[in-house]
């Protein structure tokens, strides 16, 4: 059996209790899958960059996790260098109809000693950008702050960084050769009604359809009614529905389990499921239902950063995987599955190839000892 590389990420270990757990039902779908025809043929696994090269983690100790500023034309570019499909990012709408790049609902700095946030979509564009790193020359820009899970307030510092951007930026600055999965970002505390929701998708598609040129595009949203917008206001490209796949309970039952995002993409006419990685790993008979409903199917999360993980998923049948650690994860596939070379005509993943995911002939044996493998590999 090949080598795997390991990634070292901190907080994988108790992820991977998930695989461990189970092993047994994870071997039996990838046995079967073998079984409905894999005989060894390879197809295109996609690799897509999380938030361009990688999430910005500010309380980790890994130090590639603040490696250069998510989000930001730097960090696109950057993945660029690496036989990755995509970069993923979060697009919201200023409140002068602006689409930007920027993941947080709210953005926090410091004057005169005193923390201040505003909301990201009360802000006008000119307003937005005067935080962070500026592009001219000698201009300071408002200290750009991050408030973290646990509440603390941090200042935003990457070994690299770059201003806060536009999507229009984005396809005039972006090598061309790179797809966009472009996540609409809603607020989850927040209601939305028909009228905003089409306020917001429609200033998004005026920049795609006007900038996009042949570039490859997903769209993707935790929103089950934005997804289903998007998915009725245009037809050019591929909607995919983003769910934590039974992780965390919503009072939106439709965003519960994957059973819900199957049933949602079928009556609605949405071309993929984004999945977190725990939930297909915690629920593995879900996948040949999504490949029988005709779903394209990937997959994000911490799991993604460790090379095994994302090769057992690969087995299972899944599509594609939403990455942090690119250049390490593209390096570690790239021995076992056929990464594709940068290429200027990317095929789309709506594509029929791209909804056959590949199954390498290895024995159920090797596939045995992979999954016990998974959890003391990490360390």
């Amino acid at each position: 059996m090949a080598q795997l590389k390991a990634a070292r990420v901190a907080d994988v270990p108790m992820a991977l209790d998930v695989v461990a757990a189970a092993a047994p039902a994870i071997l039996a779908e990838v046995d079967a899958g073998v079984g409905r025809g894999g005989g060894g043929q390879k197809k295109r696994f996609t690799v897509i960059g999380h938030r361009g090269k990688g999430m910005n983690a500010l309380a980790s100790p890994d130090r590639r996790m603040q490696e250069v500023k998510e989000n930001s034309l730097r960090s696109f570019n950057d993945a660029a260098r690496f036989p990755v499909d995509y970069v993923e990012f979060d697009v919201q709408v200023t409140k002068d109809g602006c689409p930007i790049i920027f993941h947080d609902n709210f953005i926090f700095t410091e004057e005169d000693g005193k923390i201040s946030d505003k909301r990201v979509t009360d802000l006008q564009l000119k307003d937005f950008l005067l935080y962070g790193p500026q592009h001219e020359q000698g201009k300071c820009g408002k200290p750009l702050l991050r408030k973290m899970k646990d509440g603390r307030i941090v200042n935003w510092n990457v070994q690299s960084d770059d201003p806060l951007c536009t999507l229009q930026e984005a396809f005039e600055k972006v090598n061309p050769r790179l797809g966009f999965n472009v996540e609409l970002k809603f607020d989850d505390y927040l209601e939305y009604q028909e009228e905003e929701l089409t306020h917001i998708l429609q200033a998004i598609l005026k920049v795609v359809f006007d900038y996009a040129k042949d570039r490859s595009i997903i769209f993707s949203s935790f929103q089950p009614d934005a997804a289903q917008l998007m998915r009725k206001l245009q037809s050019t490209y591929p909607v995919y529905f983003l769910t934590n796949g039974g992780t965390e309970i919503y009072t939106d039952v439709r965003r519960n389990s994957l059973e819900e995002a199957i049933k949602l993409c079928l009556a609605s006419g949405m071309q993929g499921i984004v999945s977190e990685a725990r939930g297909i790993f915690r629920h593995p008979a879900a996948v040949p239902k999504i490949k029988e409903a005709n779903l394209s199917l990937l997959t994000y999360g911490t799991l993604n950063n460790v090379p095994e993980a994302v090769y057992m998923q690969h087995l299972m049948g899944v599509n594609g995987v939403i990455v942090d650690l690119v250049q390490e994860i593209t390096e570690a596939v790239s021995e076992l599955i056929t990464v594709p070379e940068p290429d200027t005509n990317t095929d789309n993943l709506s594509s029929e190839a791209a909804k056959d995911a590949a199954t390498p002939n290895f024995s159920q044996r090797e596939i045995s000892f992979l999954l016990r493998l998974i959890p003391e590999l990490v360390q």
